[in-house]
């Protein structure tokens, strides 16, 4: 059943949603929630989940905006679908992300996956940060499944503009110790007491809080924009070949 109102496009301001209006950064947002809360069951497009396609209105439980955006904040019993400590706020950004993506058109070049390979392990030079089933550097994300919890156009993205997202478990920090030493890298784990993570050397370190007098999360990505080095086609081949990456099975 198609959600009434739910996919038109308001050129220049946003999407509607639910008699509400929504601008595209609230759309941003609502996608970094999804992929965030979501996409580990769902799928990066919606439609993972035998019989549910998210981002066109085909639906068990709801025939609405508010339906659809209550089950998104209270889960449904009985079921896999939990509950999100999600405000009803966010609950519609993550709706009006779906009938974006449902609306969003495929690249106007298309990509060969064979090409891009070559380009990620050569002019790309991405294996010197990211490895893939093995082959490659650890002191970036592991892209083996990248395709299972991306979209294209999010890879995209990605690779042109690291900065405009960086997911909370790609984070990088900075470290100061009380002696004066700094050291930067991705972090890997935290708690009350210890820090731990990997440089771009890909040596783990552990580090006590206690002998930190800086513990800082960098808002920049280590991570270079390919904009401007790869023509159109080889940014189409990478994207196409890091789509296809979906080693993790997606539950």
């Amino acid at each position: 059943m198609r959600i009434p109102g739910l996919f038109m496009l308001i050129v220049g301001a946003g999407v509607a949603v639910a008699q509400h209006t929504y601008t595209p950064n609230d759309v941003e947002d609502g996608g970094q929630l999804y992929r965030l809360s979501c996409v580990g069951c769902h799928g990066p497009d919606g439609n993972l989940v035998p019989g549910i396609d998210l981002a066109h209105g085909k639906l068990r439980h709801a025939s609405n905006d508010d339906q659809m955006a209550a089950i998104i904040r209270t889960g449904i019993p009985g079921t896999a679908m939990p509950p999100n400590n999600f405000t009803e706020f966010q609950a519609e950004t993550i709706i009006a992300y779906l009938h974006s993506i449902a609306n969003a058109g495929g690249s106007a070049t298309a990509g060969d996956a064979a090409r891009g390979k070559a380009i990620f392990e050569g002019k790309g030079a991405c294996t010197g940060c990211h490895r893939i089933r093995g082959q490659g550097s650890r002191s970036g994300p592991d892209l083996s499944d990248v395709g299972a919890y991306r979209r294209a156009p999010e890879i995209e993205k990605s690779i042109l503009d690291p900065d405009a997202e960086i997911l909370p478990q790609n984070r990088s920090v900075r470290l100061v110790a009380k002696d004066g030493s700094a050291v930067t890298g991705r972090l890997l784990n935290e708690d009350t007491f210890n820090v731990m993570i990997l440089d771009s050397r890909e040596r783990l370190g552990a580090y006590a809080k206690s002998d930190l007098k800086e513990f800082t999360f960098l808002d920049k990505s280590p991570m270079p924009s390919a904009r401007g080095k790869l023509s159109a086609q080889e940014l189409a081949d990478l994207v196409t070949y890091l789509s296809a990456q979906k080693s993790v099975e997606v539950k």
